[in-house]
C-alpha cells in the first residue's frame, strides 16, 4: 500500500490476518501511474513498484509511535500559531508607535503594561482588541507547555527515549520525534544511514519514514 492516513491501522489490521504487508512512500510509487490518476491506475502503480528490487518500504507505526506523531504534530501547529499571534501583537503595536523586540518574552513582559498605561493614546476597541490577543496567547502556551509536560512524561518512561537523551544536545522533544519517526531504527542499514536521513551528514540513504512525520525536530 501506499503510505498515507490510515495506512499503519490497515497495515497492522492485515498482518494480524496473516498478510505480508509493505508500505511505500507515494513519490516512489507516481512515477508508475500512467495517464490520468484513478484507483485502478492507482492498484496498477502499486502493484507494478513493489516488485521493483529498488524500492524503499516504511515501516508500519506501532499504536504509541502514532500516538507520539500526533502529540508533535498538534504540539507544532500550536506553536507556528502562538508564533504568529506575536508577531501580530507586535505588528499592530508599531502602527501606533510602539516597538518591541523580537520574541515572545517580550510581549508576554510588556504587553500587561501597555493595556494598563492610560497615557498611551490607543483607543478603546484597539485595547480591547489586545486584550483578546493577549487571551489567545496565554490559552495557546498553556497548551504547549501541557504538551510538553506529556512529551517529557513520556520520554522519562520510555527506554529507548532515555538512551536518546543521553547523547549530548537530545532532549525529550527531539527523542520522542525520532522515536515517533523511526522507531528503533531497524529499517536503516546502518547509524550512518539515520545521521543522513536525520541532516547530520550527507549519504544517499533510503528515507524509512518519510511519510509525513511532521518536524523531526521542534525545539520551539
Amino acid at each position: 500500500m501506499e503510505s498515507c492516513s490510515g495506512s499503519h491501522f490497515l497495515g497492522r489490521a492485515l498482518r494480524e490476518q496473516g498478510h505480508e504487508v509493505r508500505l511505500m512512500p507515494a513519490q516512489y510509487v507516481k512515477p508508475y501511474v500512467q495517464t490520468n490518476k484513478s484507483d485502478f491506475l492507482d492498484a496498477e502503480a502499486i502493484a507494478e513498484a513493489v516488485q521493483r528490487p529498488r524500492m524503499r518500504f516504511v515501516p508500519i507505526k506501532t499504536e504509541e509511535q502514532l500516538d507520539l506523531q500526533a502529540l508533535h504534530r498538534v504540539r507544532e501547529r500550536w506553536v507556528m500559531r502562538r508564533t504568529s499571534v506575536v508577531n501580530q501583537i507586535r505588528s499592530l503595536l508599531l502602527e501606533r508607535g510602539l516597538t518591541l523586540p523580537k520574541g515572545r518574552r517580550y510581549v508576554d513582559a510588556q504587553l500587561p503594561r501597555i493595556l494598563e498605561d492610560a497615557e498611551l493614546r490607543l483607543s478603546g476597541s484597539f485595547r480591547v482588541l489586545l486584550a483578546q490577543l493577549k487571551i489567545e496567547l496565554d490559552q495557546l502556551t498553556a497548551r504547549v507547555e501541557e504538551m510538553d509536560r506529556i512529551i517529557q512524561k513520556t520520554a522519562k518512561e520510555n527506554e529507548d527515549c532515555q538512551r536518546l537523551t543521553e547523547i549530548p544536545g537530545v532532549g525529550p522533544v527531539t527523542a520522542t520525534a525520532l522515536i515517533a519517526a523511526v522507531g528503533n531504527g531497524s529499517t536503516f542499514r546502518k547509524g550512518r544511514n539515520l545521521a543522513a536521513w536525520m541532516g547530520i551528514v550527507q549519504e544517499s540513504i533510503p528515507p524509512a519514514a518519510t511519510e509525513v512525520t511532521g518536524h523531526q525536530q521542534t525545539g520551539q
